[in-house]
């Protein structure tokens, strides 16, 4: 009897996009969708709560004491603009355009700086009209929502500018474009929930 020769894994070949799953997409994709879905319902409470609770304080300042609606509107557009910039350098890393992904990718990550900066200096004139965490039950959960969601984006301008920093050192090439679409995902999601929480904290009106 002959023996069946199985095929020996060549060494040193490292796939980048793990194994494919039942689903077609590979596991760390799919590990990501799963963590942004359980993201979608923590954020879901806070939202939920925010409604709860805005419309109950008994002593001010109230969201029409305090909210700039153009400022946040800016600030707003600009975080929305960052989705374009990293649709960008995803695009520009799967062609193999190293020089175009830097330039996008840091445009995404300053995008997201300028974003936080706007919320630290509205949060800071919030806090000179006398609105805190401890002022009433609006200030309490406006601050702990938006607050959450400033930390997420801080997380993901990390994550930017730790890809910006790979791509400088050569060690991101185009077989790790992956790991550039998991970040987009991420941010992305922080884009829409963004969405959502301004839509609801700031355009519609409390009950009275």
């Amino acid at each position: 009897m002959t023996q069946a020769t199985l095929p020996v894994p060549q060494e040193g070949h490292h796939d980048d996009h793990g194994h494919d799953t039942a689903t077609g997409t590979t596991n760390t994709k799919l590990a990501m969708w799963v963590f942004l879905s359980s993201e979608c319902l923590f954020f879901g409470a806070f939202i939920a709560t925010y409604l709860l609770y805005r419309g109950r304080s008994v002593k001010g300042p109230t969201p029409r004491d305090v909210y700039n609606i153009p400022f946040t509107s800016v600030t707003s557009f600009i975080l929305l603009m960052s989705s374009l910039t990293m649709v960008l350098a995803l695009a520009a890393i799967q062609r193999g355009d190293h020089r175009r992904f830097r330039v996008w990718i840091i445009a995404t990550g300053l995008f997201g700086l300028t974003f936080i900066a706007g919320q630290i200096y509205e949060f800071t004139e919030f806090y000179r009209e006398g609105l805190s965490l401890s002022t009433n039950v609006f200030g309490s959960s406006f601050f702990v929502l938006t607050g959450i969601h400033g930390a997420h984006v801080t997380v993901g301008i990390i994550w930017l500018l730790s890809l910006w920093g790979l791509s400088m050192q050569g060690k991101l090439g185009v077989q790790h474009s992956e790991r550039v679409e998991i970040a987009g995902l991420y941010w992305h999601f922080v884009d829409v929930v963004w969405i959502v929480i301004f839509t609801v904290v700031y355009l519609i009106p409390p009950q009275k």
